[in-house]
């Protein structure tokens, strides 16, 4: 059965004549992000934040305006309401209130009597400490520096050095680019997104160390070739796998977005976003980082030099 290509075979793309301009889109989206995410910062979910979320469901759409305007009199601070994929289904935020659990259960109950009268149903009430939140942000935070730790450690490993700090420096750029895209859409950031962080970057180095063991073998059959042209021979071998692979996941991740319901539209959001960035990082930043790093062609026997390059039909010089 012949295999589905978006691709000649024999393509002969020039990726690396691009170096230089698919690394500088990668540094002003590292850079955009950062500056993003000092100005605005995220948009914390209660896990991280700590504070009590009802999740309501009213007699018809939902008058929002008149819903703040009366819970705001409760004062009890911060409360924000929002739609949850239906204009019947809302979410209240409340902030955390002063004192223990009793004030925080006194806060549910003054809601839920100012609101009762268009309340058909409570589907959950949800509180989270700020002790807790501030260790789950820390916790956030440990597993997603050990991930891309453990997974460097992996490539160095299998591969070289060089290999190991580009494909860090990739993931890095693919983590940074999506708290990014979290910090400018302000779509909830909770566990759930957080653990899209960590499975684009399991996807991105996937598709990078695929790329990757491309290279090497490319590097051991035509050591005599510059080292751009195994690089750009490794990523057109490997091109419509990439495409392929990341092609069928959108249409899954497009799929869950519209159909799967409100409560995993952010970690879907935020996977799509990272299949996208992923893929472009792989291509146009882990292995051009492999060029400046100066990775070499592997020496090989002569004889089974010639008969590789007479395989994949090379003429020999």
């Amino acid at each position: 059965m012949a295999l589905i290509r978006f691709f000649p075979e024999n393509s002969r793309i020039k990726f690396l004549n691009a170096r230089r301009v698919t690394l500088a889109v990668a540094a002003l989206i590292m850079t955009g992000s950062i500056i993003c995410l000092a100005a605005f910062g995220l948009n914390f979910g209660i896990d991280f934040r700590g504070g009590t979320l009802i999740e309501i469901e009213t007699d018809g759409p939902a008058d929002l305006p008149e819903l703040r305007s009366r819970l705001g009199a409760l004062d009890l601070g911060e409360v924000t309401l929002q739609e949850f994929g239906a204009p019947n289904d809302i979410l209240i935020n409340i902030q955390r209130q002063d004192g223990d659990a009793e004030a925080q259960q006194e806060a549910i109950e003054r809601v839920k009597s100012e609101i009762d009268d268009v309340v058909v149903n409570y589907r959950r009430t949800e509180f989270v400490g700020p002790k807790v939140g501030a260790e789950l942000r820390e916790a956030g935070t440990l597993a997603t520096l050990l991930a891309l730790l453990g997974i460097a450690v992996y490539v160095w490993f299998r591969f070289e050095w060089q290999f190991a700090a580009a494909a860090l420096l990739a993931l890095v750029h693919d983590v940074i680019a999506t708290i990014g895209f979290f910090t400018v859409t302000q779509i909830e950031f909770n566990l759930a997104t957080l653990a899209a962080v960590l499975t684009i970057a399991g996807y991105s180095i996937n598709d990078t160390v695929v790329i990757f063991d491309r290279v090497r073998e490319s590097a051991r059959k035509y050591k005599k070739l510059p080292i751009s042209e195994v690089l750009n021979k490794a990523l057109n071998d490997t091109l419509s796998r990439t495409l392929m692979t990341s092609l069928t996941t959108l249409l899954a991740l497009f799929s869950l977005y519209f159909f799967g319901g409100e409560v995993i539209r952010g970690f879907t959001a935020g996977l799509i976003w990272g299949i996208v960035i992923g893929t472009f990082s792989s291509v146009g930043v882990a292995v051009p980082l492999l060029y400046y790093m100066g990775v070499k062609s592997e020496p090989v026997d002569k004889q089974e030099e010639g008969r590789t390059k007479a395989q994949d039909g090379v003429p020999q010089v």
